[in-house]
């Protein structure tokens, strides 16, 4: 359509885009999700097995991930992150109150950006009843924690390491690594996986490598001293309560 301009023209300018306003930056770890999403989630089922001073037990986890939006450096970043721990109503005892009371507020702090401080907080709990023997370390040699709780919460923390969400020592991977390691699943299709590097140190298949850092100290006495070999199994004894006590498997006890 033409338009025919009579009067004189004495000036003009140009019209210029409007300028959107950068995205201002929101850390996509500790973006606030106010519930579990609906629908379907992808989720990792983890059996926890540990004997303690009440004999073997064992137990089962499931930890449910999904993508995170958010803003770096003004750019829209994608990351995945832990936001459910559930505990399978098959297991609900009353000795097991605590553990589903401990998922409930995992989740919380999933949702809430700070379940990495949360967990290494849940290493730390010790109880009266000795120590409880959770995982092997990369020599094949078995992991003690202060209580029930605090294997458990390492137990947690290597899922989320194999994850990719966590490091070997249990620390939080940088955001920016995150969205790497999420980009790389979408353009692979697969999960990311632990350099070759990381599966040098990592314990063989059947293992896993302690959290709390002993080996970078170069601490290499795992757990308590040995002070014979079970009866009944021929597994190692440690002391117990006073009790020498089998840590390999059956619970024996000296003191019944």
């Amino acid at each position: 359509m033409a338009v025919e301009i009579n009067s004189k023209i004495v000036s003009y300018s140009v019209k210029k885009a409007v300028e959107e306003a950068p995205l201002a930056d929101e850390n996509p770890l500790t973006v606030r999700i106010p519930s579990r999403p609906e629908g379907t989630l992808e989720a990792v089922s983890e059996k926890i097995s540990y004997v303690g001073a009440e004999g073997r037990k064992k137990v089962y986890l499931l930890v449910s991930f999904m993508p995170v939006e958010g803003v770096l450096d003004g750019k829209r970043v994608v990351i995945e992150r832990p936001v459910e721990f559930f505990f399978p109503s098959g297991q609900l005892s009353s000795e097991h109150q605590w553990i589903t009371a401990t998922m409930r507020s995992l989740s919380l702090a999933a949702r809430g950006g700070y379940v990495t401080q949360a967990v290494a907080d849940l290493r730390k709990v010790a109880w009266d009843k000795g120590l409880v023997r959770c995982g092997m370390n990369r020599w094949g040699k078995p992991m003690f924690h202060d209580s029930e709780v605090a294997a458990i919460a390492w137990s947690i923390q290597q899922i989320l390491y194999r994850r990719g969400f966590l490091d070997q020592d249990g620390n939080q991977v940088p955001v920016e690594e995150l969205v790497r390691r999420y980009a790389h699943r979408l353009t692979h299709g697969h999960a990311w996986q632990p350099s070759a590097e990381e599966e040098d140190d990592a314990p063989a298949a059947g293992t896993v490598s302690p959290i709390d850092g002993s080996e970078a100290r170069g601490d290499k006495s795992d757990g308590p001293t040995v002070v014979g070999h079970c009866p009944e199994c021929r597994g190692e004894l440690i002391m117990m309560d006073g009790c020498p006590t089998c840590y390999a498997g059956c619970g024996w006890s000296k003191c019944g």
